[in-house]
């Protein structure tokens, strides 16, 4: 299916090669996010895969008070500034509210709109005003082709630079699932499609330091299902100790371990665009 390719960085996204968002859920500590950096881009060469480096500088949708929620915007920002001068990768952050989009669109090259916030005119608005690429997450609430509505705000308001993120759908209680119909459906929208492993196996209602707050066991079975069903990149969460991440600790995947669950995603990735179209 023909669509838009976009320009992240030096990185065609909806080209014929795979591509990766992947990073810790939170930005956390320096030695941290160096040390995820350090080992996406000795991934990144050895797998000649390009990745956008993705952290968060607030997550402002955790279940408590008491959980970490990120250092904020502006020392949030400096980090990833950081990142992308030392080691060259583009970078991504959520954004939450329309007075953040600027001062993150200084630095990042992508403006994530979080899932639950995908209807928000006033903040959609001001993140494509930056003109900097917008990745629309879509919300657990909505039918993939109703993420035409999200879509056109963005257009209307004069930025076409889109990538449309698949993250699962809120089903029964506390339960995501994946329907491989959405990437098909959202594909037809014109834009790239990802496909968010790591959140689609999140337990709501479960705090992300519980081991039971994922379902890791099913990370091998999406990716290669989505990856199959014709998605352009791939979304997943990264951190050297994920059992001692500061937020979404039960399904983010070990960084140490990205280059042999990538392998197969890659031969995968070429044998879908061997057939594509036929």
């Amino acid at each position: 299916m023909s669509h838009k390719k976009i320009k992240v960085g030096n990185i065609d996204c909806g080209a014929d090669q795979l591509f990766v968002i992947s990073g810790p859920c939170v930005i956390e500590d320096e030695l941290v996010m160096m040390q995820t950096a350090e080992k996406l881009k000795e991934v990144s060469e050895r797998l000649s895969i390009p990745i956008i480096y993705k952290s968060s500088f607030s997550k402002d949708n955790r279940s408590s008070l008491k959980y970490y929620n990120g250092p904020g915007l502006d020392k949030g920002v400096r980090m990833l500034a950081k990142i992308k001068e030392q080691f060259g990768f583009p970078v991504l952050t959520d954004i939450h509210y329309p007075d953040q989009a600027a001062a993150a669109g200084e630095v990042c090259d992508v403006l994530q709109i979080p899932a639950y916030l995908c209807m928000q005119t006033g903040l959609m608005v001001a993140a494509a005003k930056t003109g900097r690429v917008i990745n629309i997450k879509h919300g657990q609430f909505l039918a993939p082709d109703n993420m035409k509505h999200p879509v056109n705000k963005c257009v209307e308001a004069g930025n076409d630079q889109i990538i449309l993120t698949e993250r699962g759908y809120t089903m029964g209680y506390n339960d995501l699932v994946v329907d491989p119909r959405s990437f098909f459906h959202m594909g037809r929208l014109g834009y790239p499609v990802v496909f968010d492993i790591t959140h689609s196996i999140r337990k709501y209602g479960i705090p992300s330091a519980d081991a039971k707050g994922g379902a890791r066991e099913f990370l091998p079975v999406l990716s290669r299902a989505g990856v199959a069903s014709g998605v352009d990149g791939v979304f997943i969460e990264t951190h050297p100790e994920p059992e001692k991440a500061l937020c979404d600790a039960a399904s983010q995947l070990c960084v140490y371990d990205l280059e042999e669950f990538l392998k197969p995603l890659i031969e995968i990735h070429h044998i879908e665009v061997k057939y594509r179209g036929h």
